[in-house]
């Protein structure tokens, strides 16, 4: 890989980083505040929003200059976000405004692994995002649950620079300075990520223009045999991967009488998974067999059953660490072949911001019925049922209809072989 790759992955690393802990430090504020236990998955709800609302405009934007400046200007965004949530605005809003700032990164993060390498690299490269990012999230957990635990809160915040008075007085203060910091060091890397010299389309001014030009991609891709077979997985996987964040905090609480810290950590032992399925991916996937791995998304929903039956730590971990090898398995050549497919259709900003746009209406819609089922007040072993049902029934809905293309391109073949 050229050197620039490995500047792309430190700036995703502590971004990413960022966010994960952020997450953590703003349910730590809901509870502070005594807000309503609905309240929390409606975090991810202001998180996503942007990425839907803003999906023909963040593409066009992310094509309009390079990718670097894109990625520096979203992590200030990021930043102005985590000290609105300092200043004691509301956290759902001010998580919003991280959101909006994720929303314009990420189709620059992606955009530009396909701007900078050959498409033989790309399901490579995206293992080493998909498992860099997925350490970020484990050290995100961890250092935000780190963060909010009393005694290591009250010993951070007993430290004081000479002369200087912080202003930093309470566990939440002390949290949000700690995530700004790992939004501020991924700026920096960002100033160092090469150019990779593609020419940039000017940024229409008109906006309803832009918005037909995103409905044109999102039938492109929609239409694409391949294309609507990977964008449906991973749709699927990130409105999923959203809700048993929530799921696994939740289980926890109840199953194995963890608190909020613990149980946050548990999701870092998911992304351990993610990460090896990920590697795994990237070793033995190539391009042209990602759409072998959508069984094992089956899979994963009748595993994810087994959490029912799971009321000890050391059953736990090693479940938790098998959902998500399953996870990363699947997902991380089912994105390369999506990037591949939206690369030649419809240019890497475009692509993505696609990509968001049907990924994050996914975590909207699931993380909303989630939202639902805690305020029935439903079981949370009700809750995972219905989510590993709904998981693997889908899957099995995408399988049915890659292979019906199949049949379809199987037929033309071999009507254009007998009129030659």
């Amino acid at each position: 890989m050229p050197f620039g790759f490995y500047i792309i992955m430190a700036a995703q690393f502590f971004s990413a980083l960022a966010d994960n802990a952020l997450l953590i430090v703003a349910i730590s504020i809901l509870r502070e505040m005594h807000a309503p236990s609905e309240y929390e998955p409606l975090l991810k709800t202001f998180f996503t929003v942007s990425y839907v609302a803003l999906a023909a405009f963040v593409g066009a934007f992310a094509d309009s200059m390079p990718k670097w400046r894109v990625m520096f200007i979203s992590n200030g965004i990021k930043i102005v976000g985590c000290a609105m949530m300092y200043w004691d605005v509301h956290p759902l809003l001010a998580y919003a405004v991280v959101g909006l700032g994720a929303a314009a990164y990420s189709p620059a993060k992606y955009g530009i692994l396909t701007e900078y390498l050959p498409h033989r690299l790309l399901v490579v490269a995206n293992g080493w995002i998909e498992g860099l990012t997925v350490a970020a999230i484990i050290l995100g957990v961890v250092v935000g649950g780190t963060l909010i635990q009393p005694a290591v809160a009250n010993s951070l915040l007993t430290m004081d620079f000479p002369v200087i008075d912080t202003g930093v007085d309470t566990i939440g203060e002390m949290s949000l300075c700690f995530v700004a910091t790992f939004y501020l060091l991924a700026a920096l890397f960002n100033l160092y990520i090469p150019d990779t010299g593609v020419d940039h389309r000017v940024l229409h001014r008109n906006p309803w223009y832009l918005v037909r030009e995103f409905n044109h991609c999102l039938a492109l891709l929609w239409r694409d045999r391949l294309g609507q077979v990977s964008l449906a997985v991973t749709t699927l996987f990130w409105g999923a991967g959203a809700t048993l964040q929530f799921i696994v905090i939740k289980w926890a609480e109840s199953a194995l009488q963890l608190g909020l810290s613990k149980s946050s950590m548990l999701q870092g032992v998911v992304a351990v998974g993610v990460a090896l399925g990920a590697a795994g991916a990237a070793r033995m996937i190539t391009l042209r067999k990602s759409v072998r791995v959508i069984p094992l998304g089956i899979a994963m929903g009748i595993i994810v059953l087994v959490m029912n039956f799971v009321h000890h730590l050391w059953l736990a971990v090693p479940l938790l660490v098998l959902i998500g090898a399953l996870s990363g398995f699947f997902v991380v050549p089912m994105n390369a072949l999506l990037q591949h497919r939206g690369h030649i259709l419809m240019g890497a900003g475009h692509s993505i911001a696609v990509q968001n746009f049907n990924e994050n209406l996914s975590i909207l819609a699931l993380t909303g019925f989630y939202f639902l089922m805690i305020r029935a007040d439903l079981s949370i072993y009700l809750v995972i049922t219905l989510f590993g049902v709904f998981v693997s029934g889908a899957m099995w809905l995408v399988k049915g209809r890659h292979e019906a293309n199949q049949e379809i391109h199987d037929d033309v073949s071999q009507l254009d072989d007998s009129t030659h």
